[in-house]
């Protein structure tokens, strides 16, 4: 342990003024708001680092973290281990709100009596059976029930953590900030609730309206911002800094705290679409030929309706032979959690040494599920008696990939040893009807496709995962990601036209996405695209405001 005044941000790290305050806070819960690659995660870790080896979270207490998505609670892990080791990150917990809430419930599920009563061995599934199943949306109110009923589930929960972590809060539903306060308000527990109010994506789920405001009152949260983007180069910054000055003023940097040439912003601009793609297609070859850029590096993104405004890119990177993939294709199993673990698994047991994937899976599988030292011990070492028990059997061909039988049988004994409440958890879509055993069903398929061919394991599942393809996607679907080089394609009012401010943070995390270079395109015309309905515009205008925030940094 070291003393307070003591402690520095682990890795010789740099925090801007306010992160380094969250950081060290003791005595306040937070309200902390952030921008696009701002460090709102690093900024987590580093916090978790100075409770722990300050001792501020006081043996045997923990830390609980809770995040929206599963990779991003895997990362936030991760990321603390590496930042104060193994020894002390075992007493971080990092959770989704639903696999939290199934702790609650797998834990207390006696306090639930009645109609909501549960067997020891229920299940999580497509639909409600009394004591026997619930579903993926039953979880948070059950939780809920079970704290608000029981002073001794309140007592030990609220005894076993001294500081919660709330990760993406402006997605939180109603719901689930119902959760959080029937577990720690009015308690000495100091929560620290992170997010980005301009990035709020989740309003078809219920997601709350001034969530930060409402948190800040209940909790009485000393509210800080993030404004620095570490992700982009200074030229880069600077345009992102100026639209800041329209979003938030008091928000925006002077120019002179981002200095540096580095960075690369273009404005194209073209008389029809056909141009556009040509032109957008023959600088894709050049960076990935000529620059030796992975394709996966580069990102297009669209406002709106990208499957009408791309197709004529689509067919110009398909004439040179430019891998792509769609990422808003409601059937891209690419982009699937289930078919993403599956995947990762076989190219473990395949034999290649595939870190990545190895690392993946041991987050899910163990250091994902919050259990204890001993428990997780168990965990790691029935996880490395399987992989090796796969790979035993490849290797003296008891068992063939290419089989589809074969293949079957050791995606199903994956799934049993993960267990199916876990998958389920990785999407909310897997609660729905049969749609989890769909996207299995087609992941084997597609991997039996393509292990058939006789290429390299490895090479044939890295092109199911697209791992080298030119990602084209609505800019909706971009939060979160990032990006060497961006192409914000159709900046004209036809594309940007709903209510002004909405448009605007759009734009702006559509150009925040791009670490080294930037190109908007704009046409006079777009001739209307198969599928697209009358009211499509022909004729177009550059949006004037948009392109006029990176004229200055050209």
């Amino acid at each position: 342990m070291i003393r307070v005044e003591q402690w520095s941000p682990a890795d010789d790290l740099s925090l801007e003024p306010n992160a380094l305050t969250a950081a060290k806070e003791i005595d306040h819960n937070l309200a902390l708001t952030a921008g696009p690659g701002a460090g709102k995660t690093e900024m987590l870790a580093q916090r978790a680092d100075f409770l722990l080896r300050t001792g501020t979270c006081r043996y045997p207490k923990r830390i609980l973290a809770i995040s929206f998505k599963v990779d991003a609670s895997q990362n936030l892990k991760a990321r603390v281990r590496k930042r104060c080791g193994l020894e002390l990150a075992a007493r971080f917990d990092s959770h989704t709100f639903h696999a939290f809430a199934k702790r609650i419930i797998d834990r207390f599920r006696l306090v639930l009596t009645g109609e909501d009563a549960l067997d020891p061995d229920y299940s999580v599934g497509p639909h409600r059976i009394q004591r026997r199943s619930i579903t993926f949306n039953d979880m948070v109110p059950l939780a809920v029930q079970i704290v608000e009923s029981s002073r001794i589930v309140r007592n030990v929960i609220r005894q076993t953590y001294s500081h919660v972590f709330l990760d993406e809060f402006q997605d939180c539903t109603n719901a689930q900030y119902e959760l959080i306060k029937a577990c720690f308000q009015g308690t000495a527990v100091r929560l620290t609730a992170v997010g980005d109010t301009k990035q709020r994506i989740m309003g078809w789920a219920g997601a709350l309206e001034g969530i930060f405001e409402s948190y800040a009152e209940d909790f009485d949260a000393h509210p800080l911002n993030l404004y620095q983007n570490f992700r982009s180069e200074p030229r880069l910054r600077r345009m992102q800094n100026a639209m800041v000055r329209v979003m938030d003023p008091p928000a925006a940097l002077n120019d002179e705290d981002l200095l540096g040439d580095g960075g690369e912003i273009e404005v194209l601009r073209f008389d029809n679409d056909d141009d556009e793609a040509e032109a957008l297609a023959d600088s894709m070859c050049g960076w990935i030929e000529d620059e030796g850029l992975n394709p996966s590096e580069i990102a297009v993104l669209v406002s709106k309706q990208q499957n009408l405004y791309c197709q004529k890119l689509r067919a110009a990177l398909d004439a040179r032979n430019v891998p792509y993939r769609d990422e808003d294709a409601t059937q891209n199993l690419a982009s699937d959690p289930a078919a993403n673990l599956i995947v990762d698994f076989l190219l473990v047991a395949a034999g290649q040494r595939q870190p990545g994937p190895f690392q993946r899976l041991l987050d899910l599988v163990v250091f994902g599920r919050g259990l204890d030292q001993e428990n997780e011990y168990r965990a790691r070492s029935r996880w490395n008696r399987f992989i090796a028990k796969v790979k035993k059997q490849l290797a003296e061909e008891a068992a063939d990939l290419a089989n589809i039988d074969d293949l079957r049988t050791i995606v199903g004994e994956l799934l049993e040893i993960v267990g199916r409440d876990v998958v389920v958890e990785l999407s909310s879509e897997y609660a729905q009807g049969d749609y989890l055993q769909q996207q299995i069903d087609a992941t084997i398929d597609r991997a039996h496709t393509l292990l058939s061919d006789g290429e390299d394991p490895a090479t044939a599942l890295a092109s199911f995962l697209g791992d080298r393809a030119v990602k084209i996607m609505s800019i909706h679907k971009s939060k979160g990601l990032e990006f060497d080089t961006v192409i914000v394609l159709g900046v004209e009012k036809q594309t940007f036209w709903g209510d002004e401010d909405a448009e605007r943070s759009a734009f702006f995390v559509g150009v925040s996405r791009a670490k080294r270079r930037l190109y908007l395109t704009g046409c006079d015309e777009r001739e209307r695209p198969e599928g697209a309905n009358n009211r499509w515009n022909v004729a177009r205008a550059e949006h004037d405001e948009f392109v006029g925030y990176a004229t200055p940094y050209l």
